[in-house]
């Protein structure tokens, strides 16, 4: 078990996708943030979810709810992260990256260190900043950016130090941002779990 706490983003726009993500059914479950976090439950000793409001979930879990009125953004939620838990770090996974496994989220804790702002997964398409590694001495840019609209964790990363770590599968960040993404996920998850 990771005892880093792992938190689940489940509070995004969903745009592309046409409806909310992170309702859609996968996995067994009725939905991708249901299976996201009972899977993780296995990994991590503890899961919350990060999200706009729990209303629109079903289902028990301990949610950590952005600032009210505040944009759809990650740094909303990881305001409200490191003022709502104790911790100095935390593993964050988006809803829409059902395939990322234990494997990668050890590597991330593994190659932390005291110094480090934040360890990233990256891979050939590019770092995946929905899937890391970050410290709390990040909450005053987090705090910064949230008053300012200014919501580009790559460049938040890129002026911080950030260690990428490089990981050669892609398929295991595949996100779900697109119907077919989608589609093509439930057929690849149903193949592994055969």
């Amino acid at each position: 078990m990771i005892t880093t706490p792992c938190i689940l983003f489940a509070g995004g726009k969903s745009s592309r996708m046409g409806e909310d993500k992170s309702l859609l059914p996968f996995g067994g479950y009725p939905t991708l943030t249901e299976f996201q976090y009972n899977r993780l439950k296995t990994i991590f000793s503890h899961v919350y979810i990060s999200a706009k409001s729990r209303d629109k979930f079903n289902f028990d879990a301990p949610f950590i709810l952005d600032p009210p009125n505040a944009d759809y953004a990650p740094t909303a939620g990881f305001v409200s992260i490191f003022r709502e838990l104790k911790e100095e770090r935390v593993i964050v996974l988006s809803v829409d990256t059902p395939f990322v496994d234990e494997r990668v989220l050890q590597a991330l804790v593994d190659a932390d260190t005291e110094n480090l702002a934040a360890v990233i997964a990256r891979t050939s398409e590019g770092s995946h900043p929905m899937c890391g590694l970050y410290h709390r001495s990040l909450l005053g840019e987090f705090e910064r950016m949230l008053i300012e609209g200014d919501h580009r964790l790559g460049k938040l990363l890129a002026a911080s130090n950030t260690l990428y770590l490089d990981f050669s599968n892609d398929e295991l960040f595949a996100n779900l941002n697109h119907p077919h993404e989608y589609e093509e996920a439930k057929v690849r998850f149903n193949a592994l779990t055969k």
